[in-house]
């Protein structure tokens, strides 16, 4: 291919702009809130599910205990009736007496056992509710550390696009100058190994960083300025400078 060496040398200061472009995206896709975010949304969730089961657990306590309660208002309703009937006098059989007696003394054990399960109950549903609530606000500073996070993300990402767009807009008039035939093998090149061109300095490489034999040397000083050269080794456009070495 035949090109003005200097359109061959505007593609090393396009390869510059594309290696900045390349390092902004790579910055983007790097950012370490990336990997924090990601973590951050894992914990969320398994913190979650673990609220979603301790309000369960809380919730069915506090069901339990309002069912004890519940089991015991009649139970103490039925003994105050029967020590009424026994103080006021309204019982003479004895027999009937000393069922009555019989019938207060179980229904206070089973009121002493009702109160004993409701009390345990109660500190059940006590402990579940500090466990839930420990777990809500554990929740709520992992999404705030997540908001904040996202934040700091967003910020570097739209500070990385503006800095592209500026390379971009840098790049676009610069690539518009050269020959489209030449742009074109470029931009295969660039597609292929990430950098499209690359300057033959001290007699090596700038891509690939592998020196140039002798023989190419040799026959680099003998091609024509404007025939485009290619790397043997990378098969990157070689751009001659004044530090090339010929």
């Amino acid at each position: 291919m035949i090109a003005d060496p200097a359109d061959q040398r505007t593609l090393l200061t396009l390869a510059d702009l594309d290696t900045e472009v390349a390092r902004v995206q790579h910055a983007a896709r790097a950012l370490p809130q990336h990997k924090i975010i990601a973590d951050l949304m894992a914990a969320r969730q398994q913190i979650a599910d673990e609220l979603v089961a301790s309000s369960t657990d809380a919730d069915d306590l506090q069901v339990a205990v309002a069912k004890s309660e519940t089991d015991l208002a009649p139970v103490r309703a039925r003994l105050e009736r029967d020590e009424a009937r026994i103080v006021d006098g309204s019982v003479s059989d004895g027999k009937i007496l000393r069922s009555l007696q019989e019938e207060v003394d179980h229904l206070r054990r089973r009121i002493s056992t009702l109160e004993d399960n409701e009390l345990e109950l109660m500190g059940r549903l006590e402990e579940a509710t500090e466990h839930r609530d420990r777990i809500a606000a554990r929740k709520g500073e992992i999404e705030t550390k997540l908001r904040s996070e996202v934040a700091a993300r967003d910020e570097a990402v739209a500070k990385l696009s503006q800095e592209a767009k500026d390379l971009a807009a840098t790049r676009a008039p610069l690539a518009a100058r050269v020959p489209a035939d030449l742009l074109k093998l470029y931009e295969k090149l660039r597609a292929s190994s990430g950098l499209g061109a690359a300057p033959l300095k001290a007699g090596r490489c700038g891509g690939c960083q592998l020196e140039v034999t002798v023989s190419d040397l040799d026959l680099y000083r003998r091609t024509p300025a404007n025939q485009v050269l290619r790397c043997v080794e990378c098969d990157r456009i070689l751009v001659r400078t004044p530090e090339s070495g010929l």
